[in-house]
């Protein structure tokens, strides 16, 4: 799709590349097709580490000064914006992104920001428009916020407002002792993180987090020599010795669409990461079916917690693979 509007405009003189300099793509997902780019001029900045991986693998840079940036709008208005502001410097931005997603929303506020907007090209159920850049891009910068608890967030991380409700029912079942080594997977800004340090023994304690702004936060949430902080892919991360325990609200969504494949795997990797004696502590939405995968990786799965909306389990001695 985004490889359709790209060539579009290229094609159509919409979008004339300068002879020289790097193009800086924002943001693209997995699978982005950005072969209508010269690839050797193509620099990828992209915070969520899956992401990150996908690009580098196929060669592309991950730094450069932007001469053109193009900007693949997010979901959420807020990331959206910064990400322009990200881009200010820049001689040109080009704005690509789904209807679904706010590319139109995002181009009518670039207007009232008095930004020069170009005509905007349609196809594959999105938009492109060339934008030139200017002061006023300023004011969509991402600033920290404090939220509840004194912690700071960014306001494209999730639940940059405070922590969510599943998050909060969790760390209120965790029990006094949770073992030495202790992990929080998928760790966002720190929430859990700092529940799980005020419990008797813990020693260290990984954050394993895939997004690098959410990990900046924790970063300032966390100033305690006993936690570790890891950009990487929480489904892929193997600690580098036995945990005592897990903790995770994981998340369940891939862009858009709800994704149980995410949680599930995320359930596999902890189980990988556990000693024999060691258990899981996890809260998700009721109506998701994880319950049938930990019945299988763990002798002992109960409900310590919850409500209506979610259940906090425990799972307890993983089963290993003779």
């Amino acid at each position: 799709m985004r490889s359709a509007r790209l060539e579009l405009a290229l094609q159509s003189g919409a979008l004339v590349l300068p002879a020289a300099g790097d193009i800086v793509v924002l943001r693209p997902r997995a699978g982005d097709d950005l072969s209508a780019l010269p690839k050797d001029r193509v620099v990828v900045k992209t915070g969520f580490k899956p992401d990150h991986d996908y690009f580098t693998a196929q060669g592309y840079r991950t730094e450069g000064v932007a001469v053109v940036a193009i900007v693949c709008v997010p979901r959420a208005k807020s990331e959206a914006r910064a990400l322009m502001a990200e881009a200010i410097g820049a001689d040109l931005i080009v704005v690509d992104g789904q209807k679904t997603d706010g590319v139109e929303t995002l181009l009518k506020d670039c207007k009232a920001l008095g930004l020069s907007v170009g005509e905007a090209l349609s196809k594959a159920h999105g938009k492109l428009a060339v934008v030139k850049p200017g002061p006023a891009l300023a004011e969509w910068a991402a600033r920290p916020v404090i939220v509840e608890g004194g912690f700071q967030t960014l306001p494209a991380v999730f639940s940059a407002d405070g922590p969510d409700r599943g998050s909060v029912l969790l760390a209120d079942a965790l029990p006094a002792k949770l073992g030495a080594r202790v992990a929080d997977l998928g760790a966002g800004w720190g929430y859990l993180s700092r529940a799980i340090l005020t419990r008797e023994g813990v020693k260290e304690l990984d954050l394993v987090e895939a997004e690098a702004e959410a990990l900046a936060c924790a970063k300032v949430n966390i100033p305690d020599p006993r936690a570790k902080f890891h950009w990487v892919d929480a489904t892929s991360f193997k600690p580098a010795r036995f945990w005592d325990s897990v903790v995770m609200n994981p998340p369940f969504h891939t862009v858009r669409e709800a994704d149980t494949g995410l949680g599930l795997a995320f359930i596999k990797a902890a189980q990988r990461g556990l000693s024999p004696s060691g258990s899981l502590w996890m809260v998700a939405n009721r109506h998701l079916p994880y319950d049938k995968l930990l019945v299988t990786l763990f002798k002992q799965v109960e409900e310590v917690g919850g409500d209506k909306a979610f259940r906090v389990t425990r799972a307890s001695y993983p089963i290993r693979a003779r």
